[in-house]
C-alpha cells in the first residue's frame, strides 16, 4: 500500500514519513486544466483545494465505478466564481458515481448534530446516498463492493470531536479491507494549531478515535497519512491512499482559512468555527452554546447562572436545532466572546462553572468523552487555574507534536 501526494508549489516535502511518491504541477498547467474543466483554479495567491485540481485525479477515476464521501462543503468554483457541487461537476465530466456516502448532518448538510440520518436517494441526482452516521459508521462490504475507488471530500474544522475525521478513519478501514484505493481531496482547516488534552484510550468514541489533542494542527489529508502510517487502522491494515494536495496554503498562514460553505448547521460563521474548540466542551455540561438561536457557538448561557446580565431563550429551528437544550427557558450567560488566538480557551468554562448554582449537576458523562480524559473535569472542579491546567497538557502535547511532524505537507521552505 502506498500514498501518492500531489504537492503544492513551494512546499517542503513529506520529510520524515514512510516512502511516498510526489507529483508537482505548475501554476500555468493548473490554470489551463482548470479552464478546460470549467473550474477556476488560477491566481498566484488563491488557495486551491484538492477537489479543484481535477486533472490530477480525473484520469484515475475515469471509466470506474466511483463512491464519494461528500456533503454540502464538497464544492468547486466555476469560471464566474459560482459554487458548484463536486458531485455535479464529476457527473458533467462523465464520471460514473455509484453511490454517495454522507457523514453526520447528511449529504446536503441540513441535519442537526446527533440527528439520525437515513440512507436513500439524492433527489437532485437520483444517486444512492448511504449514511455513515448512526449504526452504519463504516461502509459495509456490500457497499464497498459496488465501488472501484472512493473519493473523500469533506471540509473539517480541525477538532478531534468534530466527527468527520472519525468518518475518514472508518472509510479508510473499509477501503483497506475491500482492497480499493481511497483518494482524499485535501482542504485547509480553519483551526490550524495544536492545543488541549490528548485523548486517553478509555475515552475512545465517535467524538475521538485516536490519541490526539482537541485541536490537532493537520489538514484532513495529513491526518489520513498519520492514521495510515501510525498503524491506527484495525488489524494493522493500511489503506491504498492518495492525497490530492492544496496549493498556496501553508501551516503558518497569518489568518485563519475562511470556509466558503458552513461545515454544519450550527457552525454558520467564521466566529462560531473559531470558538468551536473552546465552546464545544459545554455540550457536556448544563450550559447552552446557543443552539436554537441565530448565533450558535457565539454565545453561552444557562438557567443556573442568574448572576450574568446577558440572556437568551433557545427556540426550535427546523433543520438546525429542533429540540435545543433549555428550549423555552431563559439562559443567563455571555455574548461578545473573544476569539482565542491560536489556542483553546478554558476561561469561559471555568467562569460558567464558578457561577453555576448547580455545580453537582454541571457536568454530564459526555464531557469526559469530549475532553478525552476525566482529568480536565476534575481540575475544574478542584479550582485549578487555566495556566495550571495547561501545564498539565505539555508533556503529552510534545509527544504528539513529534508524531505530527512526520506528516506535515504544507510547510514553507
Amino acid at each position: 500500500m502506498f500514498a501518492v501526494l500531489f504537492l503544492p508549489l513551494g512546499i517542503c516535502g513529506f520529510q520524515n514519513a514512510v516512502s511516498q511518491n510526489y507529483y508537482g504541477v505548475s501554476a500555468e498547467q493548473n490554470a489551463v486544466s482548470a479552464e478546460q474543466n470549467g473550474v477556476l483554479q488560477s491566481c498566484d495567491n488563491q488557495i486551491v483545494c484538492g477537489a479543484e485540481r481535477m486533472t490530477e485525479y480525473l484520469p484515475e477515476i475515469k471509466g470506474k465505478k466511483v463512491g464519494i464521501v461528500a456533503n454540502q462543503t464538497s464544492v468547486v468554483f466555476d469560471n464566474k466564481g459560482k459554487k458548484v457541487h463536486l458531485v455535479d461537476t464529476l457527473l458533467a465530466s462523465g464520471i460514473k458515481i455509484e453511490c454517495i456516502f454522507s457523514p453526520e448532518h447528511g449529504f446536503r448538510g441540513n441535519a442537526e448534530a446527533g440527528a439520525m440520518i437515513s440512507s436513500g436517494k439524492d433527489p437532485e441526482t437520483g444517486i444512492d446516498v448511504v449514511s455513515l452516521y448512526g449504526k452504519n459508521k463504516k461502509p459495509t462490504p456490500e457497499q464497498t463492493k459496488r465501488c472501484d475507488v472512493i473519493l473523500f471530500d469533506l471540509q473539517d474544522v480541525g477538532c478531534r470531536f468534530y466527527t468527520y475525521i472519525s468518518t475518514l478513519t472508518y472509510v479508510m478501514q473499509a477501503c483497506s479491507e475491500a482492497n480499493i484505493p481511497l483518494i482524499v481531496l485535501d482542504r485547509p482547516n480553519p483551526n490550524d494549531y495544536i492545543d488541549g488534552p490528548v485523548m486517553e484510550d478509555k475515552y475512545k468514541s465517535f467524538v475521538g478515535l485516536h490519541n490526539i489533542p482537541v485541536v490537532y494542527g493537520l489538514t484532513i489529508g495529513e491526518y489520513a497519512l498519520m492514521v495510515n502510517n501510525e498503524g491506527w487502522l484495525e488489524g494493522g491494515r493500511k489503506c491504498d491512499l492518495r492525497i490530492i494536495g492544496l496549493q498556496n496554503w501553508f501551516h503558518d498562514m497569518p489568518s485563519a482559512y475562511s470556509l466558503p460553505v458552513a461545515p454544519s448547521p450550527n457552525l454558520p460563521t467564521d466566529k462560531a468555527i473559531a470558538l468551536y474548540p473552546s465552546l464545544c466542551l459545554f455540550e457536556g455540561t448544563t450550559v447552552s452554546v446557543g443552539r436554537g438561536t441565530d448565533t450558535p457557538f457565539e454565545i453561552i448561557g444557562s438557567p443556573d447562572c442568574q448572576g450574568k446580565d446577558f440572556t437568551f431563550v433557545p427556540r426550535p429551528i427546523k433543520g438546525v436545532s429542533e429540540n435545543p437544550p433549555h428550549k423555552g427557558k431563559v439562559c443567563y450567560g455571555e455574548n461578545n466572546l473573544e476569539i482565542p488566538q491560536k489556542q483553546l480557551s478554558l476561561r469561559y468554562i471555568i467562569e460558567m462553572y464558578k457561577c453555576s448554582e448547580n455545580k453537582e449537576g454541571f457536568f454530564n458523562p459526555f464531557f469526559d468523552k469530549l475532553a478525552g480524559t476525566n482529568r480536565l473535569r476534575q481540575q475544574i472542579e478542584e479550582g485549578w487555574s487555566e495556566d495550571k491546567i495547561r501545564s498539565s497538557w505539555s508533556e503529552d502535547l510534545e509527544k504528539y507534536k513529534k508524531i505530527r511532524e512526520k506528516y506535515l505537507i504544507y510547510q514553507r521552505k
